[in-house]
């Protein structure tokens, strides 16, 4: 059976959101210090023994926070149309860094939201 990596980076940013809906204190404005974590999984290293380079990792996350940093996140696109919640905001994020990063021989894995340091939700697809 052949062996696989698994890299990851961990940042974070700022952000408000609301959730419309939501029957109590989290349907009023608030913010968050969210903790990201992206996990990109390959099968081989290339010939200095390199997965994926973390700089291109982090790159591509800084690009796709820099939208959503020390902003409203129920104003932006992405959530016009569903509540930026930890499940929500880690699916966008699969999904737009998947566009970026994956290719023949690195995809991403699952990426890691967190609200709070002791709550958070990962998204994937199989």
């Amino acid at each position: 059976m052949p062996g696989v990596f698994e890299v990851y980076v961990k940042t974070h940013f700022s952000a408000a959101h609301s959730l419309l809906g939501y029957p109590g204190d989290c349907a009023r404005i608030h913010g968050h210090n969210w903790i990201i974590e992206v996990y990109v999984q390959c099968k081989e290293l290339n010939a200095i023994g390199i997965a994926i380079d973390f700089r291109d990792i982090k790159t591509a996350v800084k690009e796709v926070l820099s939208r959503m940093d020390h902003s409203n996140l129920n104003e932006l696109p992405a959530f016009q149309h569903v509540n930026p919640t930890s499940e929500n905001i880690a699916r966008y994020l699969y999904k737009e860094l998947s566009r970026v990063l994956n290719d023949e021989t690195v995809r991403v894995s699952r990426v890691k939201v967190c609200e709070t340091p002791g709550a958070g939700a990962f998204y994937w697809e199989d």
